[in-house]
């Protein structure tokens, strides 16, 4: 398994697998992406960790229509190409964290 953080406000784009953008026909389902009930709390905002299953390669996340009304004075991008960690990155994240800051 892979993993990775999302901050709230933000949902999960288009997928990448070896052989490019996830093809649902050809897998015969959707890729298996799964919101645990661990976060963090990092610079003001909460993120939610993620699990994939290991043949996905990358994840485009972007923000909800409402987050970006909200931040529409600040300069985010529209779309962010998310690097998957390991589940001992993962952990590592995790335990980086003050106990005040976790939430689960």
């Amino acid at each position: 398994m892979k993993y990775f953080f999302l901050s709230d406000g933000w949902i999960i784009g288009r997928v990448w697998e070896l052989g490019g953008l996830w093809n649902e026909a050809a897998w015969r389902r959707k890729p298996e992406i799964c919101q645990l009930d661990l976060c963090i709390w990092e610079n003001g905002e909460k993120l939610w960790l993620y699990r994939v299953e290991e043949a996905v390669l990358m994840v485009e996340v972007k923000p909800t229509a409402q987050v970006q009304l909200d931040r529409a004075s600040q300069n985010i991008g529209q779309v962010v190409l998310k690097r998957l960690i390991t589940a001992d990155q993962a952990i590592d994240r995790l335990c980086s964290v003050p106990i005040a800051q976790r939430s689960g």
